[in-house]
């Protein structure tokens, strides 16, 4: 059931209400059936001129308008004290089969009080993007905002040319960011950050209201979720681009798909985002880059920790201090399940380097190399896998040693293939694939789009599609590019 969403019940400063125009000529795209059963959505109203309305506008049956959420942000280590919902809007809420509530948000459906000079509309490209690889992150077993629905809009935005305008809608536990904190904290307002804090223990982490000091309990397990989550990223080659504060989900989600990207030749300096110029955010530094702003957030809530500041910081210093540990653990445990390990030895973390710096130095293919040592465990043959490194030496001295420490685990070759498999995708969505079916769109040939979204659903099965090869040099996406 469509609610009018638990944020809204917050005090008016926490967003602006919005009466929106419609756009020129809606038409869907895409619509997330299975996302919408899941949430109880019909995709037949989904689908009608009212359910349109509701995925452009915010339109709701009840008559209830949407919001726009305020927040502020550190934007490559910049502190902006206005950001907030430029082009986006909180449209309501629904509760799913698991009984969680989610919040359905539009992006790209026009100007609010925080655009500024911007024209709140977004490009098609970027919403066929971030449709594609969050739907792919689902699938990865990553947790993330989803995606419910890709339109047109049937308008042209100005941005480098012009571009056909879109839309697409979102779903999350939440929208709160750790630059919702800063907005208030950055104003002084204390009661404000304590009413967020009250909001975001009750609708993501109830059980912590029972806690000694419930405050910081609830920064230390948004310290935990972030690092399990950017753990994740870096196991399947995910680079982020632009780790903002205002793009960092208090709920441990992925938000915010602007210029990301996956790897294709393993480099922890890779940047792809075009605006990113100091390599702030590339690959290797997005652990770095979720600690800084679980940094930001200790600092907005210092208030809450302790009334005395000194105590109040030393809480907040031990509880970063965490996060170390535990991305350290999500991390390693991730590569020995990568690796086809069953148990753990103290020399996993060494072999595991190893491995990673003959894979930089050769510009080995991230996905590959781990899918095709998955098949290693059932053949005789091991040149498909040798054959993605420069020097055959290396990594057959690597190799040996691995087999000598998966030969110490009592389970067959057969169920340690399984378990890779399991772990080891054999698709992501590749950059060049995704600019593809972009450009496809951008000709009114959406099928390739449709095809690659439903390929990502199931990555992990074999199939013979092509999908898993990688880019020619030509074919290379160098940069990427946000939707603003």
């Amino acid at each position: 059931m469509l609610t009018p969403g638990h944020y809204t019940t917050l005090p008016e400063n926490f967003f602006a209400r919005l009466s929106p125009r419609p756009v020129r000529k809606a038409e869907l795209i895409r619509l997330n059936k299975p996302l919408a059963a899941d949430l109880g959505l019909e995709s037949d109203w989904l689908s009608s001129d009212a359910g349109i309305a509701f995925l452009t506008t915010g339109a709701r049956p009840d008559g209830l308008g949407p919001v726009a959420m305020a927040y502020a942000g550190h934007q490559f280590g910049h502190f902006v004290p206005s950001l907030g919902d430029g082009r986006a809007m909180l449209i309501g809420e629904a509760r799913d089969h698991e009984g969680i509530l989610r919040d359905i948000h539009l992006k790209g459906s026009g100007p609010t009080p925080f655009s500024r000079r911007g024209d709140g509309r977004a490009a098609l490209g970027p919403v066929l993007r971030e449709y594609v690889i969050s739907e792919a992150m689902h699938a990865l077993n990553i947790p993330t905002t989803r995606a419910l629905a890709a339109l047109t809009t049937g308008e042209t935005v100005m941005r480098e040319t012009p571009m056909p305008g879109g839309i697409i809608a979102r779903v999350a536990q939440s929208h709160v960011r750790v630059g919702t904190f800063q907005y208030f904290a950055a104003q002084g307002d204390q009661d404000a950050v304590r009413i967020l804090a009250d909001h975001v223990i009750e609708r993501l982490y109830p059980e912590l209201s029972g806690a000694q000091n419930s405050y910081l309990a609830l920064l230390e397990a948004i310290i935990t979720r972030q690092a399990e989550l950017v753990a994740k990223w870096m196991l399947v080659g995910f680079v982020h681009g632009v780790m903002n504060t205002d793009n960092m989900a208090i709920s441990g989600e992925t938000i915010d798909f602007g210029p990301c990207a996956f790897l294709d030749e393993y480099d922890p300096g890779k940047v792809f985002s075009f605006i990113d110029e100091n390599g702030r955010y590339a690959y290797g530094k997005q652990p770095d880059m979720a600690l800084w702003n679980l940094g930001r957030l200790a600092e907005a809530l210092l208030p809450l920790l302790d009334q005395d500041r000194e105590q109040a910081i030393a809480l907040a210093r031990t509880a970063l201090m965490s996060f170390d540990d535990s991305f350290g653990a999500a991390y390693l445990d991730g590569w020995r399940r990568k690796l086809g390990f069953f148990t753990s030895e103290e020399q996993d973390a060494p072999l595991i380097g190893r491995l990673l710096t003959v894979m930089h130095q050769s510009g080995s293919d991230f996905t590959l190399t781990f899918r095709r040592l998955s098949d290693i465990t059932c053949a005789d043959d091991d040149t498909p896998f040798v054959e993605l490194f420069s020097d055959a030496d290396d990594i057959r001295s690597w190799l040996k040693d691995w087999q000598e420490r998966t030969g110490r685990e009592q389970q067959t070759d057969s169920e340690r293939r399984k378990a890779m498999h399991a772990a080891n995708p054999r698709i992501i969505p590749r950059n060049h694939q995704v600019e593809a079916v972009i450009q496809a769109a951008l000709k009114g040939d959406f099928n390739p789009f449709h095809m690659l979204v439903e390929a990502l659903a199931d990555p992990f099965s074999n199939r013979d599609d092509g999908l898993d090869t990688p880019p020619s040099m030509q074919e290379r996406i160098q940069n990427t590019f946000c939707g603003t």
